[in-house]
């Protein structure tokens, strides 16, 4: 039995690169290579089509009734590849570029998600018909468009503090999340009363279809929907209650796990919501440390065999009975605590850097650490107490903060989306269903 990959790189071999090839089964069923789309002055070939498509019916290949017609998954895929390469081709011409060494850690990162070495990554790749180099190229273009994207509304979706106090004035920030995936049926831009009633009643049968379990959501939600996480199976993640137009808010909250909510009218069409899970938010502590420092500073001028015997007969001087303080505020190189005597403050355990963090890992409460070097000199610290830091109301202003950028991120995107599509030339040269 093959393992299953997790979402992330499930997703990966299944949509995202139309460079990735199919395995070699579905290879085979490959036709004469051709133009499929013409997007701006760019092509998308059949062969990269059929490539995609194949890897998503190796997906279900052992429920190949659960995906819909191959010509409606083939115009699904299009679009996808469509919008792809346009945020690609714009990723490439505002200079986005993505390093061997960032893709290495890529790479890495999708076989730890997946509890695979790297070489268990490569092998099962091959074992699947897929080119390790092709299938970096597929990750780097799309670590590409997501660059792109975070920079895109970086630099256009800003959050005041008065905008985090409006909102946890009239919502409950902190409550439980829960995960949910949705199906669209969209209705065009001035739709008839009749085109409403026939979206309305194809909600309705894809919901009864999956109470009857004919099919599950994620299925129904490739064969029908017509958003663009479609290809997802639906998925749209964890979400904060919060996050979630209020609107919907109550429905959501009438559902148990697994349930499917009647189809809901929005701006596009209508939509039916289910209820993957829930989970409760714990509340959140850290652990902070305070300690007392002292750096010796290595320079063009003072080199580490120095600092180090400086630092050494200071911890000499500290250990005979010396006062810290008294010895920081005189020889310190630290500006930031050398006022203090040497007092670091409370602070979580690698504010100061892994090496500070190790040392105060390894001390107990008043203990002396050894003489240490970081890559701006030798340092001797002194741990002087731990706490339990409640930061319940901090990360409340921080969710209230994330829910605000995320819901303008989103929109923001989406209009980008939009217009990028709109300003280019693309021509489907897929038979017309």
């Amino acid at each position: 039995m093959k393992t299953a990959f997790t979402p992330v790189l499930a997703a990966l071999l299944a949509v995202s690169s139309a460079l990735l090839p199919a395995p070699a089964a579905a290879q085979g069923t490959t036709t004469v290579d051709g133009i499929v789309a013409v997007v701006d002055e760019d092509v998308i070939l059949r062969s990269e089509l059929g490539r995609a498509v194949a890897n998503i019916e190796a997906q279900y290949a052992s429920q190949p009734g659960q995906l819909p017609p191959r010509p409606v998954l083939e115009r699904q895929v299009l679009d996808r590849l469509v919008l792809d390469r346009l945020q690609l081709n714009r990723a490439r011409g505002s200079g986005v570029r993505i390093s061997d060494g960032e893709l290495a850690q890529a790479i890495e990162s999708v076989a730890s998600r997946n509890r695979m070495t790297g070489d268990q990554l490569r092998q099962r790749l091959a074992a699947d018909g897929i080119s390790y180099e092709e299938f970096r190229t597929g990750l780097r273009e799309e670590m590409m468009i997501e660059r792109m994207r975070q920079r895109y509304v970086q630099s256009r979706v800003q959050v005041s503090e008065a905008e985090v106090d409006q909102l946890l004035a009239v919502r409950e920030i902190g409550g439980p999340e829960v995960r949910l995936a949705n199906i669209i049926v969209a209705l065009p831009d001035g739709a008839t009363p009749d085109e409403v009633a026939a979206a309305n009643k194809k909600a309705g049968d894809i919901k009864s279809l999956i109470e009857r379990g004919e099919i599950d959501f994620a299925a129904a939600a490739i064969r029908y929907s017509d958003a663009q996480n479609a290809l997802e199976g639906g998925e749209i993640g964890w979400r904060q209650l919060d996050a979630i137009p209020p609107a919907l808010v109550g429905l959501i909250q009438q559902l148990q796990p697994g349930q499917v909510s009647e189809p809901v009218r929005g701006p596009g069409g209508f939509q039916l919501i289910q209820l993957v899970e829930t989970r409760a938010q714990s509340v959140q502590t850290i652990t902070e440390y305070n300690a007392l420092g002292i750096l010796v500073r290595t320079t063009p001028t003072v080199t580490s065999e120095a600092a180090r015997a400086k630092i050494e007969e200071l911890r000499a001087r500290i250990v005979a009975g010396e006062d810290f303080g008294a010895l920081a505020r005189e020889h310190s190189d630290d500006t930031l605590s050398r006022g203090d005597g040497g007092d670091m403050g409370w602070f979580q355990v690698n504010a100061w850097g892994t090496a500070v963090g190790n040392q105060l890992m390894q001390l107990q409460d008043g203990q002396l650490s050894e003489a240490f070097q970081t890559d701006v000199g030798w340092h001797l610290i002194r741990r002087l107490g731990s706490r339990q830091q409640d930061v319940t109301e901090q990360n409340r202003r921080n969710q209230a903060r994330e829910i605000i950028a995320q819901r303008k991120s989103e929109e923001e995107y989406e209009r980008f989306l939009r217009q990028l599509r709109s300003e280019a030339y693309v021509e489907s040269r897929l038979p017309a269903p």
